[in-house]
């Protein structure tokens, strides 16, 4: 974004303390007061543990070209001050206010699982085509979007924008922010349990996504999930007219769905119902979950008119975020797939079935840790996970957390007790791995974010494993 403050203020429902300061310009918006770029806009949020207005007068000293100010907290510092009612409705306003300006065309994306590695996808094969911005990372919650908007250059033609929630109400709020002329629900799964109690409920929360859509957009979803038109249908359900719906998923009755997988080393080679029967797509992704997740993009990109050329070439040059079942090759030989960016139930069945599916190696190793955020039945769906592994899916399993143990107790009515470990402390998995692994080995290893298993997969990465 690049406005004057005098802008700024009608964009932003606030008033300039100053008018002589209206002609300046402001490049960008930063809310953190230690990333202070010249002219930017800086913009004092408040939180339960911080406020940034301690940090407007600095700002201002550093070279920011302004500040917003809430009016509520007293008089404002020396300098160019935009006054407003609420500082963080301000910059939502104002990243609303600027999207409408640049005439960027937006695509809403949200789901349990894979909406971040969805995102990832449809920005690669549209940006064969248009000029492209996205989601940054997970900043897709009611600060991180507006923060995306408002970093996004003012030429671009595309917005993809990813929508997380952790309550009811907040997906709407940000589609309503946005508006957006299409949207995507990648699927309904476990993760917020905790939060809204049911999967019928999350459901609710994510088809929120449909409050902001524009009249006559576009609605692609996963029409595995049965509870995304069930909730369509309930009549609290908010959505625009002239709706039009698109499914995907990897039942035939789907508008487009695989009609050939075929799993390799660095990836997967698939063929759709919907593309032309010649094309073969090959995504640099381990896993069905991951051809599910392409099959949405793609979806979203036929409709934008990407050619199947470039929908080829956008799979086969896809950049991902990264701890999203990345395979790390060890210096030892051992192949490691880096799951350890988050963890549902839904997500962990998938990535054991991508290790199952694996060939060539000696042994499958999965090393699972805690699904956090599952609420009331949180050892249950632990069990579950424990139940679902069999000898043909994991030859060794270990386990780190207290509700990790879970997952190994149940294991053990399908492995043998000496094939599965289950630690509570990170220093002792580690040591165990390395003196266990050898050669030829793939590891798993799959957690929620807060185990932070990310440095289980560096240890045993350039740790001397046994030969």
């Amino acid at each position: 974004m690049n406005r004057n403050l005098d802008q700024i203020g009608q964009m932003c429902g606030g008033n300039l303390v100053n008018a002589k300061h209206a002609g300046i310009t402001a490049a960008g918006v930063i809310t953190d007061s230690r990333k202070i770029t010249p002219d930017c806009l800086f913009v004092p949020l408040v939180g339960e543990q911080f406020d940034g207005h301690s940090f407007a007068a600095e700002a201002i000293s550093q070279g920011a070209a302004g500040v917003l100010w809430q009016k509520d907290h007293g008089t404002p510092p020396e300098g160019p001050v935009i006054l407003v009612e609420n500082t963080l409705e301000a910059m939502q306003l104002l990243s609303k206010a600027y999207l409408k300006e640049t005439k960027a065309r937006v695509i809403g994306i949200t789901g349990s699982n894979g909406k971040t590695t969805t995102k990832d996808i449809v920005a690669s094969l549209l940006g064969t085509t248009f000029k492209v911005h996205k989601t940054n990372g997970n900043f897709n919650n009611h600060i991180g979007l507006p923060l995306t908007i408002l970093s996004m250059p003012e030429d671009s033609e595309i917005a993809i924008l990813e929508m997380g929630m952790s309550a009811r109400y907040e997906i709407e709020l940000l589609s309503k922010l946005a508006e957006p002329e299409t949207v995507l629900i990648t699927n309904i799964g476990e993760s917020h349990l905790l939060q809204l109690g049911s999967r019928e409920e999350i459901a609710r929360a994510k088809v929120e996504i449909l409050a902001g859509l524009k009249s006559g957009g576009l609605f692609v979803y996963n029409g595995d999930e049965p509870l995304i038109p069930m909730v369509l249908q309930e009549p609290g359900t908010k959505k625009p007219e002239n709706l039009k719906i698109s499914t995907y998923g990897m039942n035939s009755t789907n508008d487009d769905y695989p009609t050939g997988i075929l799993f390799q080393s660095g990836g997967t080679v698939f063929t759709s119902y919907s593309g032309h029967s010649d094309t073969t797509y090959r995504l640099p992704l381990l896993g069905e979950h991951n051809v599910i997740n392409a099959l949405g993009a793609i979806t979203v990109a036929r409709h934008y008119g990407v050619t199947e050329e470039n929908m080829v070439k956008g799979l086969e040059h896809l950049e991902l975020t990264s701890m999203r079942i990345e395979m790390i090759e060890g210096v030892s030989g051992i192949a490691i797939l880096n799951d350890a960016y988050n963890a549902s139930p839904t997500s962990v069945r998938a990535a054991i079935g991508v290790l199952e599916k694996l060939k060539g190696y000696k042994r499958k190793v999965a090393v699972l840790g805690d699904m956090l955020e599952l609420g009331e039945l949180e050892e249950h769906y632990h069990e579950e996970i424990g139940q679902f592994i069999t000898p043909g899916k994991v030859d060794l399993l270990y386990t780190y957390g207290p509700l990790g143990t879970k997952i190994a107790q149940s294991a053990s009515a399908n492995l043998p007790d000496t094939h599965i470990h289950a630690y509570t402390d990170k220093t002792e998995l580690i040591r165990a791995l390395i003196q266990e692994l050898t050669p030829k080995d793939v590891v798993l290893i799959k957690a929620s974010r807060g185990m932070r298993l990310e440095e289980v997969a560096h240890a045993i990465k350039i740790d001397n494993l046994q030969s």
